[in-house]
């Protein structure tokens, strides 16, 4: 007998579970998601996320509270009289009265090797620090972040040119799959749970603003690990002069480079850019209000010359 769900998400990464659950034949009472909001430049209508699209293609009743801390909100939540809440992503936390709104309580897709990359960026985080691997956990919520025990789990290796886009796909891929499976094995009683293990625990916390310029200073390896972690969005840039006027540029992609010089200096043609210790070759680059485009492309406008800065 499928389980009655109730489903909590907003993001693009969420929409692959949403409907991986939906296909596999269970009743979703209800998709809760985050308010519309606007998009872009200021004046624009509120955009529903992509979670609540997905739902309301797909027929489901949608509820965007802003908050789930007040006593209706949680009284309405049980009203739906679901068997589990599935949460991918969602985005506000849930307050005791949710996590035991539900007859076999929360359970979360979360993109990491627990206990490492906790918290609200773990396929940043696990980038820009240089791990050779991640994960896709789904654990059972609790009150702590990310602190449940754990019920499944599978690694997805980090590759040498891996940006934060790419295993964003991956990993949502496997997350819906997955669910799925945990969802199937605990409407058949079968579902382990595990503790996660005390140590290495890290903490994933949210990309800011500071971090995305581009630090030249440091060793080649992280500023590519930087550059990868952040693409595409927010975009790790630069500042480079272009026909004698400054412009922020973003970098998208980049591989190792060769060579060595002063932090910033463009070093060849193929836009080569020294580091702290070693250099860097930006393959992929986005101007401001253009679209991405390959390094050579980019080049035959812009022509930045070997001994130029980047700053």
């Amino acid at each position: 007998m499928p389980l009655r769900i109730v489903f909590m998400g907003t993001p693009d990464f969420a929409v692959a579970t949403l409907r991986a659950l939906a296909e596999a034949g269970h009743d979703i009472a209800a998709v809760y998601t985050q308010p519309p909001r606007p998009a872009g430049r200021r004046g624009l209508e509120p955009t529903p996320s992509p979670v609540q699209r997905e739902a309301e293609r797909l027929g489901l009743s949608v509820r965007t509270p802003v908050s789930l801390k007040g006593a209706a909100e949680q009284a309405a939540f049980r009203a739906l009289g679901a068997d589990v809440a599935v949460v991918v992503a969602y985005g506000l936390l849930l307050p005791p009265a949710i996590l035991e709104g539900t007859r076999l309580g929360c359970y979360n897709g979360h993109a990491s090797l627990l206990p490492r990359w906790r918290g609200a960026a773990p396929i940043q985080r696990a980038i820009m620090a240089g791990d050779a691997e991640t994960g896709m956990m789904v654990m059972k919520m609790d009150a702590g972040l990310d602190t449940g025990p754990v019920a499944l789990a599978e690694r997805v290796p980090i590759g040498p040119e891996t940006t934060a886009g790419d295993l964003h796909d991956r990993v949502m891929a496997v997350g819906a799959r997955l669910m799925v499976e945990a969802m199937a094995r605990l409407e058949a009683g079968d579902l382990p749970l595990a503790a996660q293990p005390e140590e290495g625990v890290t903490y994933a916390r949210k990309i800011d603003k500071a971090e995305t310029r581009i630090d030249w200073t440091r060793p080649a390896a992280q500023v590519c690990a930087a550059i990868r972690g952040l693409s595409p969005h927010p975009g790790a840039w630069c500042e480079v002069e272009i026909a004698g006027r400054p412009e922020r540029l973003k970098v998208l992609r980049c591989v190792a480079g060769e060579g060595a010089g002063a932090p910033g200096t463009v070093l060849a043609d193929d836009l080569t850019v020294a580091c702290g210790e070693g250099a860097v070759r930006l393959v992929e680059v986005q101007r401001a209000g253009g679209r991405p485009a390959a390094a050579a492309e980019f080049q035959r406008g812009a022509r930045i010359a070997a001994g130029e800065r980047l700053s």
